[in-house]
């Protein structure tokens, strides 16, 4: 028997407090963003929201010169730095 609810649940989105972590780490990610409408760095991100996905942590929020949506994926700490092909 398949579960055919297995994918959804896979799917699943759970929201997080973005405002839990330090104001260091909120400025950071509110700062240092790219646009992929505008194609600038550093532009600013408004109406911050996290959430995770599929084991992988998003925040999420708006350019601060045009609108559209920034996602940035949130880096594991233990793997911060490390690439596959430099072992």
């Amino acid at each position: 028997m398949t579960d055919t609810n297995n994918d959804a649940l896979n799917d699943e989105i759970v929201e997080r407090n973005f405002f839990d972590r330090t104001p260091e780490d909120q400025e950071a990610f509110l700062t240092q963003t790219w646009c992929n409408n505008c194609q600038a760095v550093d532009l600013g991100m408004v109406e911050p929201k996290e959430y995770e996905q599929n084991g992988v942590i998003i925040v999420e929020g708006k350019c601060a010169k045009c609108g559209e949506v920034s996602l940035t994926e949130v880096a594991d700490e233990s793997t911060d730095g490390e690439w596959e092909d430099e072992r």
